[in-house]
């Protein structure tokens, strides 16, 4: 199990949340039976030979192969093909129609801004 805590951790890149992504995802476990030690997992779904998608979904705890991104209190479990495929991203989420919109960006050379213009604390 990894936790990620800024870019890298002792294994090399890791998956980042932004300050936005973190405050909503604890909203989101916070409103689930999961609240607690629970967080949003993340798994990749093969589609269509290469190609996958990323489902996600709340949960109690992380699998055992589950890598962990802990930051800001936000709890995020990555199933390894997802951790491998998000290794080097920005988690970015906002709130809008009623919904959550979750965007995947590139992790940067400087400081990691959101869409609100709040970067992670660190």
């Amino acid at each position: 199990m990894r936790k990620g805590r800024g870019n890298y951790d002792e294994r090399g890149p890791v998956l980042v949340l932004t300050n936005d992504a973190a405050t909503i995802i604890r909203a989101i476990v916070d409103q689930s039976e999961a609240a607690g030690e629970g967080g949003l997992r993340i798994a990749a779904r093969e589609v269509d030979g290469d190609e996958a998608t990323l489902e996600l979904s709340v949960a109690d705890e992380p699998d055992t192969l589950d890598e962990v991104i802990d930051q800001e209190g936000a709890q995020v479990f990555l199933e390894p093909v997802a951790a491998e495929a998000l290794s080097d991203k920005v988690l970015d989420a906002a709130v809008d129609d009623g919904g959550v919109r979750f965007t995947l960006s590139p992790q940067p050379g400087g400081p990691l801004i959101s869409e609100n213009g709040n970067g992670p604390e660190g």
